[in-house]
């Protein structure tokens, strides 16, 4: 089959678009047919190498041999291991794994979930990982409330979007945070107000609020918690930081009450049930930024690294395989 697989740290040069032995599924995995795969920033992470922990995972001193990229899919299931009982052959999915962009791979039973008809598989594939951040970020993490006053920042990016239709899901009076060119996509996703950072500083305004989801590192914390209420919460999401961001915001947690801890989202059956419930309903809609075919996953690297993705980028199954 082919999958693409990165031989190296460092820019997209080190994906390679390449034949390799087709998986099969174990005990409790379904092997699928990956149809659409998206791009979340660990994969981004993942190849740069950088932060260093994330060697532990991806190879060290270099990555696993045939080791392939993307952690998001939506596909049909080929086939199922032993003690499987959710899936057949034959059905639709979505939902978290590794190694995505590949014609195949094999991802754990309670990691999927079935695709809702009407979306897309390019439109389920975009869901997982980055919805998933933005549900745990605000409910669990941040514990939005009704009636609540909730700032995303970076909100036209893969998490923010979502972000923002969670928040006003969840009852909270909305703002996002983005660039000019993204101000009606962020509005017509339900924000109730929309600052466009080129033209206005959030952080000197006289706007309070009681929760900020921080996706872009674009503030200091000091002042971030100026815009604060008495009481609220600054969540910084560490998937779209630096390490230096990371650390910082750590050791914050520890003496400042206002300040929440970096977190990692981890991915699970009810959650994503959820989500599918909130899509289903149309209260939570995926936005694409762009598709690229399997074979130009590496373009599609150097267009994230450009940092103006609106949305998610999805990679797509080549035509006639």
């Amino acid at each position: 089959m082919k999958a693409v697989v990165q031989v190296g740290y460092g820019s997209a040069d080190v994906l390679e678009f390449k034949e390799i032995e087709k998986p099969a599924p174990g005990d409790g995995e379904v092997l699928v047919r990956v149809l659409a795969a998206s791009l979340a920033a660990g994969d981004y992470f993942g190849m740069r190498g950088v932060p260093f922990p994330i060697r532990m995972f991806v190879g060290f001193p270099k990555p696993k041999k045939d080791y392939v990229v993307g952690a998001d899919l939506a596909g049909r299931v080929e086939a199922v291991g032993n003690n499987v009982t959710r899936f057949k052959p034959g059905d639709e999915v979505f939902g978290e794994c590794s190694r995505a962009c590949a014609d195949y791979t094999c991802a754990a039973e309670d990691k999927l979930v079935h695709k809702p008809h009407y979306l897309t598989f390019e439109q389920a594939a975009a869901v997982p990982t980055s919805a998933l951040t933005a549900l745990q970020a605000l409910r669990d993490h941040g514990k939005a409330q009704p009636g609540q006053k909730v700032l995303i920042n970076g909100a036209s990016g893969g998490v923010g979007t979502f972000a923002v239709q969670i928040a006003k899901v969840l009852g909270a009076e909305v703002t996002g945070v983005c660039s000019t060119g993204n101000v009606d996509t962020i509005r017509s996703l339900g924000a109730d107000h929309v600052i466009d950072y080129t033209r206005e500083d959030f952080t000197q305004g006289e706007q309070r609020y009681d929760l900020i989801l921080d996706n872009a590192a674009s503030h200091s914390f000091a002042e971030y918690r100026r815009v604060l209420e008495p009481g609220g919460t600054l969540m910084p999401n560490s998937g779209h930081t630096g390490m230096g961001y990371v650390f910082k915001a750590f050791l914050l947690s520890l003496f400042v009450r206002r300040q929440a801890r970096p977190f990692v989202s981890t991915p699970n059956q009810d959650d994503l049930i959820t989500l599918k419930k909130l899509v289903e309903a149309g209260r939570v809609t995926p936005v694409i930024d762009r598709t690229y075919p399997l074979r130009e996953t590496a373009e599609a690297f150097r267009y994230l690294d450009q940092g103006h993705a609106q949305g998610k980028v999805v990679i797509v199954a080549e035509k006639g395989e």
